[in-house]
């Protein structure tokens, strides 16, 4: 029987699980002496789990990955930043096809086994002469300590990169996940403009690992939202090597449960850094919605609040009108009880009975705005049903980066 889990947060990021290298590197697609061109590395192939975008457009990349999971297998991940390699017709599909089959030759590794990733800009073809000759001083560089450069090399508007790691003794063995992730413009679910890759040390079931993430990333990345916006090259992977040389773990096992908490750990933290580092962001807020006959309805509710541009601007102004996160509930498609509604920011009640309680409830909630994170609770009544969304404001700089992206 596993005892309860403790989970340690430790360093690394990507290459904090045994067996992993990574590296980052200025390869020319990006001007100056940015970091475009990532490497993640296992020391030997395992089983590899996905989660894509439902974006019906998809970007090169994704099309290629969703071919290579069917076999559940990978050994690494080759990922540019500066060009999305999407809406490029069959030559894109031919680019992503030869990043992957020069990086599986100079690794020595077969092409069935290197997943790839792209983020930037839409519509513009990949540098193919750039990458050619990148991708051999790139595969010749990847060590231990190269997580963080790798972090930084698939950023495109981000201002911080991002990356976690952490640890659990899992029966008698400690088991280990890494992740790094980009992500800053056009998050909402399902998924987010984003990039994520995990790693982990555990041996693990192809079949497992991929419920592991598939439940994190509900938890995680599709519970974000900056903008409402969602992209084509939206992508989660995790990579597994079985270096912890644990029993295997198979789904349903209180291993499994446990293996599952930690990848969790990942995700979350991994989304909230995306959340905190929005374009423009100056405030975190989670919106919790509670009270409904379904958890899709609480989610239907949460989502509503969270892209409204009017909740969101009067977030960034400070401002507690609370008619707007009202108005937005009820225009959400579920069902309520207009009489049963309270809604809270923090623990100030300014709601109740669907009515404004006071002057002085209104007052303290001004106070709660001007904090950089927050808490919007709503009870729409006695159900069971529940969600919890991450989301930020809309500035003033949000507008002005997304005004001139291309130029």
């Amino acid at each position: 029987m596993q005892k309860t889990l403790s989970i340690k947060n430790i360093k690394g990021g990507v290459t904090a699980p045994k067996g992993f290298t990574a590296v980052g590197i200025h390869a020319g697609i990006k001007p100056r002496s940015a970091l475009d061109l990532a490497l993640v590395l296992s020391e030997r192939a395992g089983p590899i789990a996905g989660v894509f975008t439902k974006n019906q457009i998809l970007a090169a990349s994704v099309v290629v990955n969703k071919q290579l999971l069917k076999k559940r297998m990978g050994q690494a991940i080759v990922v540019n930043s500066g060009n999305a390699n999407a809406c490029t017709g069959t030559q894109g599909m031919t680019n992503a096809k030869e990043v992957q089959t020069l990086t599986a030759r100079h690794l020595g590794i077969p092409k069935s086994t290197v997943f790839i990733g792209s983020t930037g800009v839409i519509g513009r073809a990949l540098p193919m002469p750039i990458l050619r000759n990148a991708i051999p001083h790139l595969v010749k560089q990847v060590r231990r300590s190269g997580h963080t450069k790798a972090a930084k090399a698939i950023m495109t508007t981000d201002t911080k990169s991002k990356e976690f790691a952490c640890q659990a003794k899992i029966g008698k063995h400690v088991i280990t996940v890494g992740g790094m992730a980009k992500g800053s413009g056009m998050i909402h679910p399902n998924m987010a403009t984003m990039l994520a890759y995990l790693t982990t040390d555990a041996a693990i079931t192809p079949q497992a690992l991929q419920r592991g993430l598939t439940e994190a990333v509900d938890l995680s990345f599709n519970a974000i939202s900056v903008d409402g916006d969602s992209s084509t090259n939206d992508t989660v992977l995790c990579l597994a090597n079985g270096l912890a040389n644990n029993p295997v773990i198979t789904h349903g096992t209180s291993e499994w449960h446990a293996f599952a908490s930690l990848i969790q750990r990942a995700c979350e933290s991994l989304a909230l850094q995306i959340c905190r580092d929005g374009e423009g962001a100056t405030k975190l807020v989670t919106i919790i919605v509670e009270g409904t006959q379904s958890n899709p309805q609480a989610k239907q509710i949460a989502q509503t609040i969270a892209t409204s541009m009017l909740v969101k601007t009067a977030l960034f102004g400070e401002d507690p009108n609370w008619g707007r996160i009202i108005a937005a509930i009820g225009r959400a498609g579920v069902p309520l009880d207009p009489n049963n509604i309270t809604l809270m920011f923090d623990e100030i009640i300014v709601v109740q009975g669907g009515q404004r309680v006071s002057d002085q409830a209104d007052a303290r909630a001004q106070k709660v705005m001007r904090k950089k994170e927050l808490t919007l609770w709503v009870s729409i009544g006695k159900g069971a049903g529940r969600h919890r969304l991450w989301t930020t404001d809309l500035s003033y700089e949000y507008v002005k980066i997304n005004a001139s992206y291309t130029t």
